[in-house]
Order: C-alpha cells, then sequence, then structure tokens
C-alpha cells in the first residue's frame, strides 16, 4: 500500500475498489487471486499507529475527530450523534469488535448460496475471529440474562441463535484488534496495489474513475479493456449513495438543484431505504472493580431486540468534550444540555468511568429515512435522517427489550455488580440527564419507557441502506440500469444482519 500522491496520473486495472472497509478489503483480496486490482481508500493505513486500534485505546480512537483522525463525525437530521470511518479496514477498526453471523432466514432471504457463506464466514474467521475469555463483569450479564428469562444458553457460537450466546472478538487475547485490513494479507501481493488518501469524487461511466490525492492532485483510473471488468462502489452506506449521487445516479430533480451535471440515470431510489437501529442504554455504577472489556456476550431475544454490555470504560473529559464540541462546531449547532454537563464536570480528574454500560438494540429496525447531498465535496457528510422510532413496531420492541434489562439490574446474578439502594428506574432515569443525543427531553420520560425511548435513542453505528437490494442493485449486486457496476457493502442491505453487522460485510466481500 502506498500514499495517493505517489500514482501515477493515468493507469488501467481489471477492476477498481472504491473504498478499502470492511467489505471492500475482503473483496480485493479475492479478485486479486485472478486479476489486477485497484483499492481507493480516501482515508489512511490502521498499521501506522497499531496500538490506537487496541481494546484499551476504543474509545480514544472513535472519539477522537481530528481532521487526520479515523473518526469522521456527523449528526443524523434526528438528533443522533454518529461517526463514519475514514481508514483502510472501514468501520472494523472502530467498532466494539463482536464477531456473529447473521441469521439463517437472512442468508435464505438474500438468496445467496450457503455452503459459499459458511465458506465465506470461515476464510474471514480463520484470519480474524477469537473467542474471548469471559469473567467479572461480562460473566455476570452472561448470568443475569439467563435469570431475566433471554434462554436457553447457547454457550460460544458464531451461529445467530434466540437466547444467551458468548460470540467472537476481532480482539485477540492480548486485546490487539484483528480488522478487515488484515484480509489484505490473503491477496496476491503481485497483483493488487491500494492508494491510501485517495478521495474519489467521481465514476465516469462505466470505465473511469477520478479521485484526489493529499496534495490535491487529481489522477485517472479507468478499467482495461475486457468486457468482465468491473468497478466495484464499497464506500458503505453513508459513502456509496452519495458517491453514486456525485458521479450522475440519483434523483434528477435532487441532483440538479446541487449541480450534478450530468445526470445520467434519473433513480429516485438512491439514497432511499436509509435505517440504524435504535439504541438505547443504561449506565450502573459497581461497587466493585470491574474488567476493560467490549462486547462479548449478547441476549437474542424471541421480541427481536439484542442485549449487550460493555464495561470499565475509561473516557476522556477533555476528549469527549472535544468530540461534543467539534461535532456541534461542524454542525453549526450549539446545545445548553451538553454545555451544562461539562460545567458540571470535576475537571481534576480527566477521566470519566463508566463501570457497567448495558445496550438495548433493536432489530431490523422497520422505520425508515434518506440521504440527501447537502454540496459536491465528496469528504463533507450528507444529510442523513433515520426517522429513529418512526414505526410503532420498533417501539414496541425497545420497550420490551428495556424492561428485559430492569429484569437484568435487578438479578441476584448482577447483584455485586450494582450498588444495592440504586434502583432500575433511577439508573435509567439518570440517563435523561446526559447530553447523549440532541433530542428534547419530556418529563414523562421517567415513568414512560416509550418516551424515554424516543428521547435517549443512541446509534451502536449499524446503520445501512441507500443503495438496496431491489431498488438500487439487483441480486447480484449490479446497479440497475448501469453497465459495469457494482455496490458491495452494507448500503445494500434491506435490514442489519444479525447482532453485529460487520461479520456477514467482510463475508458478503468475500
Amino acid at each position: 500500500m502506498k500514499d495517493a500522491t505517489l500514482a501515477p496520473t493515468h493507469a488501467h486495472f481489471d477492476y477498481i475498489v472504491i473504498g478499502g472497509g470492511t467489505s471492500g478489503c475482503a473483496l480485493a483480496a479475492t479478485l486479486s487471486q485472478s486479476a489486477n486490482v485497484l483499492v481507493l481508500e480516501r482515508g489512511g493505513s490502521p498499521y501506522d499507529n497499531p496500538t490506537a486500534t487496541d481494546l484499551e485505546n476504543f474509545s480514544k480512537t472513535l472519539f477522537n475527530i481530528t481532521s487526520d483522525s479515523w473518526s469522521q463525525p456527523f449528526i443524523s437530521e434526528d438528533g443522533v450523534y454518529n461517526v463514519r470511518a475514514r481508514v483502510l479496514g472501514g468501520e472494523s477498526v472502530l467498532n466494539a469488535g463482536f464477531y456473529s453471523r447473521a441469521e439463517e432466514y437472512y442468508v435464505e432471504e438474500a438468496e445467496w448460496e450457503m455452503n459459499e457463506v459458511e465458506a465465506s464466514y470461515e476464510w474471514v474467521e480463520r484470519k480474524l475471529v477469537f473467542e474471548p475469555h469471559v469473567i467479572g463483569w461480562q460473566s455476570a450479564l452472561k448470568d443475569a440474562l439467563l435469570e431475566a428469562g433471554v434462554l436457553p444458553y447457547n454457550g460460544f457460537t458464531l451461529d445467530h441463535l434466540v437466547g444467551t450466546k458468548i460470540s467472537g472478538t476481532i480482539f485477540d487475547p492480548d486485546g490487539h484488534r484483528h480488522s478487515a485490513a488484515d484480509l489484505l494479507g490473503y491477496a496476491n501481493p503481485d497483483r493488487i496495489v491500494v492508494y491510501l488518501h485517495a478521495l474519489v469524487h467521481k465514476i465516469l461511466f462505466t470505465t473511469k474513475v477520478i479521485y484526489q490525492d493529499a496534495d490535491g492532485v487529481f489522477h485517472k483510473t479507468e478499467l482495461a479493456r475486457n468486457a468482465m471488468n468491473e468497478v466495484f462502489l464499497c464506500a458503505g452506506a453513508i459513502g456509496s449513495p452519495q458517491l453514486l449521487m456525485l458521479s450522475g445516479v440519483g434523483p434528477r430533480v435532487h441532483l440538479e438543484a446541487h449541480g450534478v451535471n450530468p445526470v445520467v440515470l434519473d433513480h429516485p431510489m438512491v439514497g432511499q431505504g436509509m435505517g440504524d437501529n435504535p439504541l438505547n442504554t443504561v449506565f450502573v455504577s459497581s461497587p466493585r472493580p470491574v474488567e476493560a472489556s467490549l462486547i462479548e456476550i449478547v441476549g437474542i431475544t424471541k421480541f427481536d431486540t439484542f442485549i449487550e454490555g460493555f464495561s470499565g470504560l475509561k473516557l476522556s473529559n477533555n476528549l469527549m468534550r472535544r468530540f461534543f464540541e467539534g461535532v456541534l462546531n461542524e454542525t453549526s449547532r450549539s446545545t445548553l444540555a451538553t454545555t451544562e454537563f461539562f460545567k458540571s464536570i470535576d475537571f481534576r480528574s480527566d477521566v470519566m468511568e463508566i463501570d457497567g454500560w448495558i445496550v438495548n438494540k433493536v432489530d431490523g429496525p422497520v422505520s425508515r429515512g434518506h440521504l440527501k447531498l447537502l454540496n459536491k465535496n465528496p469528504d463533507d457528510n450528507p444529510s442523513v435522517t433515520f426517522n429513529y422510532y418512526q414505526e410503532q413496531e420498533d417501539l414496541e420492541k425497545c420497550v420490551k427489550g428495556l424492561k428485559t434489562i430492569i429484569k437484568l439490574i435487578n438479578s441476584n446474578a448482577f447483584s455485586s455488580y450494582k450498588y444495592p439502594n440504586a434502583t432500575a428506574r433511577e439508573l435509567l432515569n439518570r440517563m435523561l440527564s446526559l447530553p447523549i443525543n440532541l433530542r428534547p427531553r419530556h418529563e414523562t420520560a421517567k415513568f414512560n419507557l416509550t418516551q424515554f425511548c424516543i428521547d435517549t435513542v443512541i446509534t451502536i453505528w449499524h446503520y445501512h441502506g441507500g443503495c438496496q437490494v431491489g431498488r438500487v442493485v439487483d441480486k447480484n449486486y449490479k446497479v440497475f440500469g448501469i453497465d459495469a457496476l457494482r455496490v458491495i457493502d452494507g448500503s445494500t442491505f434491506l435490514k442489519s444482519p444479525g447482532t453485529n453487522p460487520q461479520a456477514t460485510v467482510m463475508m458478503l466481500g468475500r
């Protein structure tokens, strides 16, 4: 891999992969076995600072939003803080590391070949996936889920099974992360070129790609003359629909309003169907020491929610202040709640410790939104609306999940990790005073779980849609109406696969 400033101004390849992320790395490594492949990644390399991806630096890396960081912040129009990756390996460099396969029915509905799916998962797992050593707080969470009725206990398994289970992690026993970038180790080094800091501006249909390096120099790369050669768009659920629009494929009126010229194809479904699995959470202070852990256990309920947890997280107060201020400044927003919260913090200690963090994620979701351009700069965030909890079905699932968390907090199994006088309702209400999003708070949220869900919704970064199968791409991921262009990433999903999507995104790339 090399910086794009070293690239020739013109080159030819059999395949061009736009986005060296969670799917793009797996895809490029596979294609390189029999063809010449170019990968264009807008961010840098995780190998430049390998300790930044270690488990102990999870929050520090995720919330670092300096101009050259791997984490690019945005706020959805719903008032929820979010981030997107700009680094080789994509979201697998920033996420909590949990690895769990998709549901069997998901594979069937996608019309994927089961044997190929199994082999592709195994290909990923040989390189990246480990069994976590579950102790202390995570062990108590497991037992509490079982006591709360999230049954049966399925032990350690990568499969998606109703009940409570331990699943895989991309952190090895020493706490080092193994991201999708590691899958490039499978690639034929003689047939693959990876350019970093290569910001793609436009696809010239359908044989050329224009990208810009860090010095502002533009380069052109095109497909070699072969009817089988293709461009693969793997820029993620934000980047792929955005880049399609900037290349002239999308709703004509919207594109013309932003000066996109030419409009190659009037495609009204590009940017539609955006979804983000809504998450609600509770922090639980512990009277005893807890280990530092990310997600290792999941409770897969019968009513389509997933309950997971983190422990021993340490967040720098100054880092969090810079994160919130940076996001708000970028989006020209301000919030009194955030300002007052940071005034209340004792900055004699720079660290905010979260002993236990229990989350409830709604499967699906049914609620859907859209993505729109704000300008023609591919490095800027577009406008994204997810419409969290717009549909009653999602809200009902949230309430059931929170009721299960209340049982979990009150369980005997979890009692040693909760102060005896702290009630579950008090812990939930504490979340209403924290600036975890920019949504209004309602007094009724203190006793009404439905309103609590709406007021305190946040993300776990599982957003998807915008180039959905059957709407923008066909079953083989070819863009309708465009030759030699496929989209291979989470933007094609109708719903998020499994409890956490990264396993399936990498599998899809393979």
